[in-house]
């Protein structure tokens, strides 16, 4: 962390703490240790004094040995601190110009260590770090690092205070039909609704015996405004910035009142709308048509992890703006495993684990710590800006910046139909040549080429109607094709795929034909 021969090119910040100690252990040193250990972590320097200029220099500490022994009696005895986080190599006598100092390296504390505090009381004796300062932890800083510090998340507490009927049925319903288009013939395909919602972990049994909501369940599947009786600070909100001039050019918050309000929902109506813009290059794989790209894939983790991994009792909500060359992703509550790891991925400590189950069961969202790393390497391949995670405190959050570009497609040479699928987008077809595959192939006869759209951009584009029409009663097919961004052949397929599914049915015929869901 430092380079102690270049010691006065330093200067105190949030990660640096510079202490004269001539006169002996300072007692302020305690405070400066749990500051650390609640935050990022940190170097504590005795015998270093900070010039007006801000500048670093040393001074011979007399009796350094003695010093390393009272601060080792102190941080054991846990009268005076709540636990010790270090080891033997992480407090080091340095000569640095002739002078020896003493270099007290604090780890950040594992969350099950959290809150470190000095004395008897968390409440008063919690600090955290901000810039070249120690604060004193408020009550709700401290109830979010207790929070943390639980073995069982938080999302899986039963609200038995609730009924099942704070639960949005079309929510539920849509989200029961995802799982069948990607789990077709799983065990719970047939329960009722109140028995599934129990298997999924969105509901649990109460003392009384009857079921409740669980917190995940109230979050994934709640109204807005039953949600926040829970959660006071629930707020979900979707910002487009992508003109100058105005504050904002499109929003969905919440608390809006047109619709459910609840994660799951949000999750679909922002991640079409950040994805929009993003031309999807045509290629096929063993026949299917592939409507999705690596950027695709990285977004919905980006999008998923801010949701799973938010503090929903901290402050300020999720926040996720858009503007023409970045997204960010904002949510509340710290990282529960250091910065570093997460970036290196294969190691997950999930706030809310109950929401991942709900999301990989949909086909959202990566459980093995492996949604950060993947962002990293997709930006990386794109050519594209290095992400940028950045952690802060007083309140805690986590944000995540995404530079942007719009993917098009490159022109890739013809193939033959009896080599590895290559596509383009209009591919010469020479006499006597076997038929090149493009988006509208040749087809001898026959021939029964499948050509296919993805299971997930299938059903994220039904997703898409099936919110359409439940804010609008009907819409007639033209509609339709422009709200998915399809031609109007490939809208007729998806819709009638749906109204054999039972979803939608038809009024009216031929150009005065309507689709509604199905009562």
């Amino acid at each position: 962390m430092i380079d102690f021969a270049n010691i006065g090119k330093y200067k105190e910040n949030n990660r640096i703490e510079a202490k004269l100690s001539l006169g002996g252990l300072p007692q302020s040193i305690w405070e400066t240790y749990s500051a650390f250990a609640n935050s990022l972590g940190g170097i504590i320097l005795l015998g270093v004094e900070e010039y007006r200029d801000k500048s670093l220099h040393t001074v011979d500490l007399p009796a350094p040995e003695k010093l390393i022994a009272e601060f080792w009696d102190i941080i054991n005895n846990q009268k005076k601190t709540s636990v010790n986080v270090l080891s033997a190599k992480d407090v080091t006598i340095e000569e640095v110009d002739g002078n020896r100092i003493i270099a007290i390296r604090v780890p950040r504390a594992q969350r099950n260590d959290k809150p470190v505090y000095i004395g008897d009381n968390p409440m008063t004796g919690s600090y955290r770090r901000n810039g070249e300062g120690d604060y004193r932890c408020t009550k709700e800083e401290v109830l979010a690092m207790m929070r943390d510090a639980s073995y069982k998340t938080q999302d899986m507490l039963v609200l038995e205070e609730m009924d099942l009927d704070v639960l949005d049925k079309d929510s539920i319903r849509r989200y029961r039909i995802r799982m069948r288009t990607y789990r077709p013939g799983h065990v719970w395909e047939e329960l009722e609704d109140s028995s599934f919602l129990y298997k999924l972990g969105a509901a649990g049994r109460g003392k009384d015996g009857k079921l409740h909501p669980t917190a995940a369940g109230l979050l994934m599947f709640g109204y807005e405004y039953e949600i926040v009786k829970e959660y006071p600070n629930y707020f979900l909100d979707y910002q487009e910035q992508l003109d100058p001039r105005a504050r904002w050019t499109d929003r969905i918050v919440s608390s809006s009142g047109d619709w459910s309000g609840n994660i799951y929902d949000f999750y679909f109506r922002v991640y079409n709308r950040i994805t929009q813009d993003i031309k999807v290059p045509f290629s096929l794989t063993d026949g299917n048509r592939i409507d999705d790209t690596p950027v695709h894939n990285a977004l919905r983790e980006a999008l998923a992890n801010c949701l799973i991994n938010a503090d929903y009792y901290g402050r300020q909500g999720i926040v996720i703006v858009k503007k023409p060359d970045k997204i960010t992703f904002s949510n509340p509550g710290g990282f529960r495993i250091d910065v570093e790891t997460a970036i290196n991925g294969g190691v997950s400590d999930p706030r809310n684990s109950a929401l991942i189950k709900m999301f990989n069961l949909v086909d959202i969202g990566e459980r093995a710590g492996s949604g950060i790393p993947n962002i990293y390497n997709v930006w990386k391949k794109q050519g594209w800006s290095v992400p940028e995670i950045s952690e802060s405190f007083e309140p805690a959050r986590i944000t995540l910046l995404l530079e942007v570009e719009s993917i098009s497609g490159e022109e890739k040479p013809a193939i033959k139909t009896d080599d590895k699928p290559e596509t383009s987008e209009k591919p010469a077809i020479k006499t006597g040549d076997k038929p090149e595959i493009s988006e509208k192939p040749a087809i001898k006869a026959g021939d029964k080429p499948e050509i296919k759209v993805s299971n997930r951009i299938i059903a994220a584009q039904k997703q898409t109607i099936l919110e359409y029409l439940t804010r609008n009663v009907s819409a007639k097919s033209s509609e339709l094709a422009e709200l998915v961004g399809v031609k109007s052949s490939r809208i007729r397929e998806i819709l009638n795929e749906m109204v054999a599914d039972g979803i939608v049915v038809t009024e009216g015929s031929n150009k005065n034909r309507t689709y509604r869901l199905k009562s």
